[in-house]
């Protein structure tokens, strides 16, 4: 048997942890648009059928989505997300990258987010910035931040840019020693 990935120290449902995502708007008890806006939410995600499981049952992969969830919830103008996509397959990756993207686009708002894959970041995002021992090392667009010299100099990684209609790819290819 395999340790779980994460494990929390309360109970609770995938409903109820999306619904704390309402936190700010609920006095004392959860509303009738509390309830639709978290429906919304799981339904937008498609893990409307983990609704009444436990969250700490869950695959890390499936808390992550739920804890995206959450966030989303919240309305908020900014959101912002500390590695969205760790624990996701390459489908969910997308999915979930292609869900905070249109939320961006139709509603206006900003989404900030810390993420260590290259090759999203360089597909989703309209702004970079790489950062090495706390310091800024670039910023801009993916294009004129994802290149092989910053790359080498932040990861020390030789890197080869393969240009896609999508995106440009990082392909990595050795350290560098």
């Amino acid at each position: 048997m395999f340790p779980k990935q994460t494990q929390s120290a309360f109970l609770t449902t995938v409903f109820d942890m999306v619904l704390l995502g309402r936190f700010p708007y609920i006095m004392w008890c959860s509303n009738e648009r509390d309830i639709e806006k978290v429906l919304e939410t799981l339904s937008m995600l498609e893990i409307e059928d983990l609704a009444m499981k436990d969250f700490n049952e869950l695959s890390g992969g499936q808390q992550q989505k739920v804890l995206i969830a959450r966030a989303l919830a919240q309305e908020l103008d900014i959101i912002l997300l500390d590695k969205p996509t760790s624990n996701l397959d390459i489908k969910h990756q997308l999915e979930v990258m292609d869900i905070i993207k249109n939320l961006v686009k139709e509603n206006g708002i900003s989404a900030i987010m810390a993420i260590h894959d290259l090759n999203l970041a360089s597909r989703y995002a309209d702004k970079i910035i790489i950062m090495k021992s706390g310091e800024i090392c670039a910023a801009g667009d993916p294009a004129s931040v994802l290149t092989p010299k910053n790359i080498e100099h932040v990861y020390g990684v030789e890197i080869e840019v393969i240009n896609h209609e999508r995106a440009a790819y990082i392909l990595p290819i050795r350290p560098i020693r």
